[in-house]
């Protein structure tokens, strides 16, 4: 299973007159966000499932997705800040999807790049930064347990998909 984890846009800035959960994307970040969507497609790829975050910029990123991709969208709790990806896990392994699925998690740094790092190496190493926008393209096993058996094919920032 192809497993790409696509961190938010860019959002408002962090501000005490609106909560963390609230934060919206911001027109520069639907626009990067709309052209990475754009490219993704172009290049013939295509998610069977897209789960995002329940926080606003999240879910806005994955509506964009969906919208360029023609793909489900489905809301995962796990994926908001400090989510556990074991909980995830244990989700993923009772949906019974086909080996050749195409699974889109759209969410938070610095959780997603924890998520690659325990899903490649078995561990949280803090090592992987995942730019706004930008996506981590993990190969996960058929094995039961994916957690330091996967493998990364696939680490790029969003200005490598959009044009200049």
């Amino acid at each position: 299973m192809e497993l790409y984890l696509i961190r938010h846009g860019i959002a408002q800035a962090r501000d005490l007159a609106i909560t963390d959960d609230d934060r919206t994307l911001t027109k520069v970040g639907q626009d990067k966000t709309k052209e990475v969507a754009k490219r993704l497609y172009n290049l013939g790829l295509r998610f069977d499932l897209i789960l995002t975050s329940p926080l606003v910029r999240s879910h806005q990123t994955a509506e964009i997705f969906t919208v360029q991709l023609s793909s489900q969208l489905q809301v995962s709790t796990e994926l908001a800040p400090n989510g556990n990806i074991h909980a995830w896990l244990n989700w993923l392994e009772q949906q019974n999807y086909p080996p050749n699925s195409k699974l889109a998690l759209i969410g938070h740094q610095p959780n997603l790049g924890e998520w690659a790092s325990m899903l490649v190496w078995g561990e949280a190493k803090e090592a992987l930064i995942l730019k706004k926008a930008g996506i981590i393209g993990i190969n996960l096993p058929t094995m039961r347990s994916p957690i330091g058996q996967s493998q990364m094919f696939l680490l790029i920032p969003p200005k490598f998909l959009v044009a200049n």
